[in-house]
């Protein structure tokens, strides 16, 4: 026996031994009172949604996979997920520019060969996945304003993917709150 049970059978008696039922109206009451009292519990003890927020600052494909990887986990676990991209990694939020990135330069030799395998295995591309993360309706995209500036990007060169230009003290008050918030 629950507690609810419990709680009802104090109050309004056990159902009928024989029958194992209780008045038509008793059990309407017994329903409406576990449902209220279900609904009360998981409202008021339901934790919050988890939050991820990352900072992504590269704009090399490393670095583009292990963010969207993280990010699209985390959307999967319905996870709150914050993407803001700042410096190199902003770059990538223009237009065609994610199918263009490749390995830094102390990793170049192994670019093509990354890129096979990746295709062999029908990972998704940077962008595929961005796509396929938004889609969850977990993902919020945060371009750097003070960065487009510095850069020259404008809001039309970027991708329509883009929640909001933001600057960084919008995005800390946004990271302060997530349970985990990773640089990439």
């Amino acid at each position: 026996m629950n507690i609810y049970s419990y709680v009802f059978y104090k109050h309004f008696g056990a159902p009928n031994k024989a029958t194992k039922t209780r008045q038509p109206s008793l059990q309407k009451t017994y329903n409406g009172v576990i449902t209220s009292l279900c609904y009360t519990k998981v409202g008021n003890f339901m934790p919050e949604k988890k939050k991820l927020a990352l900072i992504v600052h590269s704009g090399t494909i490393d670095k583009l996979l292990c963010a969207f990887t993280l990010g699209s986990t985390a959307a999967a676990m319905d996870m709150e997920v914050h993407l803001y991209f700042t410096f190199w990694g902003l770059n990538m939020l223009k237009k065609g520019a994610m199918d263009k990135a490749g390995l830094p330069t102390t990793y170049k030799q192994y670019e093509e060969m990354l890129k096979t395998k990746l295709k062999e295995m029908n990972y998704p591309t940077p962008y595929e996945m961005l796509k396929r993360m938004k889609a969850t309706g977990n993902v919020k995209i945060y371009a750097c304003s003070p960065t487009m500036e510095m850069f020259g990007v404008t809001k039309d060169t970027l991708i329509p993917e883009v929640d909001q230009i933001a600057g960084a003290a919008a995005f800390l008050d946004i990271a302060a709150d997530a349970d985990t918030t990773l640089l990439i």
